[in-house]
């Protein structure tokens, strides 16, 4: 089975809407374009970014293809535990989080990203003997979108380039066993030679640190939400940058892994969303076209103002008419204004796009609204691996609740 318009269908007629559909074949693409383009580095690691998608089943898929995991909180850590990873294969990078969480993760044994000075001290007071990768920001502006670029000068992320002086001292003082260097510019970076500004950032500041065993450079790949749109050329990057980093081992001496972390690069155009068509209302100024779901589902169009393709998979050929396609949220939840799409009718099954990465996992409650269910294709079978939720699942963590019958 593939995600072609009819077997979508199937998938909705047996699980119900609104739903997230998942192609596994997508998925192993992607990381084996990766791995593909940077095959002339010695030492490549790619660890998925899971906060993209956690899943137990996706997390499995990637643990399967050798994949490594970046996880940002203790909670994905144990996720990725109870997916099989071993515990030196995951690097936890949190922010602003308590020294407590931190010493959970060191607990669990996995690899340890610090970012700020502060965290720095404590960990090398209390743990001197356990290596630690230090994240830099190099104060670059990867994408255009200040929300979702994390290496410019204002972000709250990473210890500035300024500050390795700092940091240093910090080093040489605790006697700490600095095993890597981090940095992440950001989502959706556009423009390869700005991404390798930021890579010479980094590997300048890594003369400084005699003793590393890998470089990360995190990720935020592009990946074309419409037609016609730019997308980063992984290859050509692949090509130039392998190059680069081949050159610097040599200067530094022995063979650093490299290690890239990408999470909507690998999942993003793997996944589908799928929601019903309530209404049809018109107003003086406007079609809508309302459905079951809403910004509870999928808040990106309302939050970073992301695009994501719509289409209607119920009438693909029908005359093409202009609407503004909206959720049942009790809210300004837009998904798209003016788009043009085959005619809508109350019933039909619309599909969006690019919705494997950051779309599920972003999902909420809202107004007591139940989460979508989750469906994976893979060897050709489509599979429910996440139930629709039901009341029951709202109460489960409320206390003394009483059910009351009218």
């Amino acid at each position: 089975m593939t995600s072609s318009s009819s077997n979508l269908l199937q998938i909705v007629q047996d699980h119900g809407a609104p739903l997230y559909v998942y192609e596994a074949s997508v998925m192993k693409r992607q990381y084996e374009r990766m791995t593909a383009a940077f095959k002339e580095v010695k030492r490549l690691r790619i660890n998925y970014a899971c906060k993209a998608l956690t899943n137990l089943h996706v997390l499995r898929l990637f643990k399967e293809w050798g994949s490594g995991l970046d996880t940002v909180s203790i909670q994905e850590v144990e996720l990725g535990l109870m997916a099989g990873f071993a515990p030196e294969d995951i690097i936890y990078t949190p922010n602003c989080v308590s020294f407590a969480e931190i010493e959970m993760a060191i607990s669990k044994g996995v690899r340890i990203n610090v970012d700020n000075i502060s965290i720095l001290e404590q960990f090398g007071a209390a743990y001197p003997e356990k290596p630690v990768c230090i994240r830099i920001n190099p104060h670059i502006m990867a994408g255009g979108n200040s929300k979702i670029s994390v290496g410019h000068i204002d972000s709250k992320f990473g210890i500035s380039i300024h500050q390795i002086p700092h940091v240093l001292k910090v080093v040489d003082a605790l006697n700490l066993k600095v095993e890597g260097l981090h940095m992440h510019t950001g989502s959706d970076i556009l423009d390869a030679e700005v991404f390798l500004q930021a890579v010479e950032i980094l590997l300048r500041t890594a003369q400084d640190f005699p003793h590393l065993d890998y470089v990360d450079l995190g990720s935020g790949f592009k990946v074309a939400y419409k037609a016609g749109g730019v997308s980063t050329d992984i290859e050509d990057l692949g090509e130039r940058l392998g190059q680069r980093f081949n050159e610097f081992c040599a200067e530094y001496g022995r063979d650093l892994a490299l290690i890239f972390e990408p999470g909507k690069f690998l999942v993003s155009e793997a996944g589908h969303f799928l929601a019903e068509v309530n209404v049809v209302k018109t107003t003086p100024a406007t079609v809508f076209a309302g459905l079951d779901s809403g910004q509870n589902h999928l808040i990106r169009p309302m939050f970073y103002d992301a695009y994501h393709h719509i289409e209607n998979l119920s009438n693909p050929g029908g005359k093409p008419r202009i609407y503004t396609v909206v959720g049942y949220i009790c809210e300004t939840d837009t998904f798209g204004i003016n788009r043009q799409l085959s005619e809508v009718r109350e019933g039909d099954v619309l599909a969006f796009k690019n919705a494997g990465a950051y779309c599920m996992m972003m999902a909420s409650n809202y107004n007591s609204r139940f989460r979508p269910a989750e469906v994976l294709i893979e060897n050709g079978e489509a599979r429910l691996i996440r139930r629709r939720e039901t009341l029951e699942d709202l109460l489960r963590t409320q206390l003394e609740t009483e059910t009351v019958v009218a």
